[in-house]
């Protein structure tokens, strides 16, 4: 148990440089990584297989004691969860506008814009010294509202560029992340809480997962990646700090604690970039998947600094305070 503990310890700590290592890998050595992808278990990708079994963990991890927090929190998570199916997805459309992106890339980025927020949110949250009940709680919460608002959102937005299968989508979400979920919640009532020895241990599978996922999307795109990769890392960065930026103003304007802006913040500037990634399968434009795979890397490497920087109690507030002191 201690060896799977180091393993966890190190994977946890160099996960941003691994995901970085591999992407490299990826795009010099594509060929293990396409193979990767043609592997295919009950007429399932590895993809949509390793996300199931993410979502799994997920529900394992969750207890009575969460569900409870989406009610003690209720008025947070409300404002929280719809700041972030509002704003993701629009900013998305709004970038894909301006930057005139070819259609599969404005696809993907809508995409990656109406998914729902991802578990590394809660970790970041943690590091930050925020509200980690309330980052837990509209993780849950915008989850399992995904298989509706996701399809939806999806449909209305990026609809002007392709038409949107709304009812593969819905059934691809509830087979990726609900099923999975509501089997570990299950798992997790009938063995009650004999699983909270393990905790470090399932911190390595979704590492290695979302590792691997994110090599198999870049290799058989490695050409497009290279060709358009300036304006994509340019409109994914922006969708990513315009959301954190108005995540944390909407956390000011509705007058919350310090601890609950940091997470609506991180929350709302967050996605589950990789079940993106496993939803854009089902377009035939495999450059659908390139916003997402970018927004892995991305995602890792900015939340980390916000995170950082949080941490040191920072404040919108008191930074402007602090410059016009300087200058005056």
């Amino acid at each position: 148990m201690e060896r799977i503990n180091k393993v966890s310890d190190f994977l946890s700590k160099y996960f941003i440089l691994l995901v970085v290592i591999i992407s490299l890998i990826s795009m010099l050595k594509p060929e293990p990584f396409i193979e990767l992808n043609k592997i295919r278990v009950f007429n399932q990708s590895f993809i949509n297989l390793g996300l199931g079994f993410i979502m799994f963990i997920m529900g394992i991890t969750l207890n009575l004691k969460d569900v409870k927090l989406v009610f003690t929190n209720f008025r947070d998570v409300f404002i929280g969860c719809t700041a972030q199916y509002i704003i993701m997805p629009f900013v998305a459309f709004i970038l894909a506008k301006i930057f005139n992106l070819p259609s599969a890339l404005a696809v993907g980025l809508i995409l990656l814009g109406t998914c729902p927020g991802g578990t590394i949110s809660n970790v970041m949250t943690y590091i930050a010294r925020g509200d980690v009940t309330l980052s837990v709680a509209m993780t849950t919460v915008s989850t399992f509202l995904s298989p509706i608002l996701t399809p939806f959102l999806t449909m209305v937005l990026a609809g002007a560029w392709v038409n949107i299968d709304t009812k593969t989508m819905f059934f691809s979400i509830i087979q990726i992340v609900l099923f999975p979920s509501i089997l570990g919640i299950i798992v997790r009532f009938l063995v009650k809480d004999k699983l909270e020895k393990f905790t470090k241990a399932f911190v390595i599978c979704p590492i290695i997962i979302i590792i691997l996922i994110n090599g198999m999307c870049i290799a058989p795109n490695r050409e497009n990646l290279l060709n358009s990769s300036l304006i994509l890392i340019i409109t994914v960065c922006l969708h990513n700090w315009i959301g954190y930026f108005v995540g944390y103003m909407i956390g000011v304007l509705t007058k919350m604690t310090s601890d609950k802006k940091k997470t609506i913040s991180i929350e709302v500037g967050l996605q589950n970039a990789s079940l993106a990634i496993g939803l854009s399968s089902q377009f035939s434009n495999p450059l659908c998947a390139l916003p997402s795979a970018v927004a892995v890397v991305v995602h890792l490497v900015s939340s980390s600094l916000l995170a950082n920087i949080f941490s040191k109690d920072f404040s919108f507030k008191k930074f402007i305070f602090v410059k016009k002191t300087q200058y005056e």
